[in-house]
């Protein structure tokens, strides 16, 4: 019987869907984050529930082929924007391709056979829509980033390696006015703030650029000033919208929209 707390060493059988490391413990399903198929590791048992269970790497003791090096990036192993980043991008390509598979198999019952994943040329800065959450840490400071792994703790992030470039400088320059001018970020223990989220979204082919300030309320200072200075700094801005979020909820954007600079376009 397993038990929280307790150390193994097993080996990965398999990667999920998330690019969780699978290993079985006396017919348990043990999920490990991180873990790549092929390795040796040793683990801590972090949750049992009735069929399977969590645990965490201690240690690699027989080290996968298709590990990569994921020093480059400081927030991959607290933040939860993606998950892959620990295994080379070919291998990554044949687990999607496996999911797929896996998914079809149990739909119909049967092998489906499908053609190989096409890659990326350069699977970095590929996402054409950046979404930060903007909040105060422990220290009541404001901060910007993503937040972590199964929790709304904001993880700060200045660079995303899988963000377009472009929006994230403009994110950056949003939450350096943001912080200049003592505008206050949304704090989600008393539901008081502002900012509650800075979205950029940019045209793959056309680079034209929509920003969105999620706000809490309509204390947004200097408004007028951020309109200039962005605009002038980056002329694909084409909109720049304010959205009102008020409700204690997850979804990120609420139902009124108000333009405050440049055409109306559809969120």
């Amino acid at each position: 019987m397993l038990k929280k707390n307790e150390e193994y060493v097993v080996d990965i059988i398999d990667n999920g869907f998330q690019g969780e490391g699978i290993a079985k413990i006396d017919g348990i399903t043990v999920f490990i984050n991180k873990a790549i198929k092929g390795e040796k590791i040793r683990i801590k048992i972090l949750k049992v529930q009735t069929n399977f269970a969590y645990g965490k790497i201690i240690e690699i003791l027989e080290k996968s082929a298709n590990r990569a090096n994921e020093e480059d990036c400081t927030t991959y192993k607290k933040c939860g924007g993606c998950n892959l980043r620990h295994i080379k991008y070919e291998e990554t390509l044949h687990i999607k391709k496996a999911v797929v598979e896996n998914c079809l198999y149990k739909t119909l019952k049967r092998n489906v056979e499908i053609n190989n994943v096409i890659g990326m040329e350069n699977p970095l800065y590929y996402r054409n829509k950046l979404q930060y959450p903007v909040g105060v840490d422990k220290d009541k400071r404001p901060i910007m980033g993503i937040y972590s792994i199964r929790s709304h703790n904001i993880i700060p992030t200045n660079e995303c390696f899988i963000q377009n470039k472009k929006c994230q400088i403009i994110a950056n320059d949003i939450f350096a006015f943001i912080k200049e001018n003592n505008i206050k970020p949304y704090d989600e223990e008393n539901l008081k703030g502002t900012v509650r989220h800075i979205i950029v979204r940019i045209g793959v082919k056309t680079n034209e650029i929509l920003v969105t300030l999620v706000l809490n309320d309509n204390n947004f200072k200097k408004e007028k000033e951020l309109v200039e200075i962005l605009t002038k700094k980056h002329k694909n801005i084409k909109t720049i919208v304010k959205n009102f979020n008020t409700k204690n909820t997850n979804v990120i954007l609420g139902k009124k929209t108000e333009v405050i600079y440049g055409e109306r376009i559809y969120l």
